[in-house]
């Protein structure tokens, strides 16, 4: 089965070059292989993961305007703020369950990631193991 993810990967990425988290996800679900799988395996090749869904790293040039995507949200429901705090793992927010509880919501991964920022919480551990 490595084999078939790195394969995918080099596919995609080529040899030492990006890898786009919504695509990394994508080869583990047409694989039937953890998110993880493919973190390890990009990472064995040499591939950077980048564009976070939730944009917990950077886009673009730094330091231009839209490398950060993050920003806090205005207004956090009581219920939502409750909800996150309550699903923390020694002190942080695992990424699978901020899409959980973004995805009962109704909200983007992007929109997630805002309403975390403005809690001042922090995400890990990354479901491809980037953090």
């Amino acid at each position: 089965m490595q084999k078939d993810i790195a394969a995918r990967i080099k596919a995609v990425a080529g040899q030492g070059e990006r890898l786009p988290c919504a695509t990394a996800h994508q080869i583990a679900a047409s694989l039937g292989v953890s998110p993880m799988q493919v973190g390890e395996a990009a990472n064995e090749l040499g591939v950077r993961i980048w564009a976070c869904q939730m944009g917990l790293f950077g886009y673009g040039q730094k330091p231009s305007p839209e490398y950060k995507l993050v920003r806090p949200a205005a207004h956090v429901p009581d219920e939502l703020a409750a909800e996150l705090r309550d699903a923390l793992v020694n002190g942080r927010l695992p990424c699978a369950t901020a899409w959980a509880i973004a995805e009962r919501h109704g909200l983007s991964y992007l929109e997630i990631a805002n309403v975390i920022e403005a809690l001042e919480l922090k995400v890990s551990p990354c479901q491809l193991g980037c953090f």
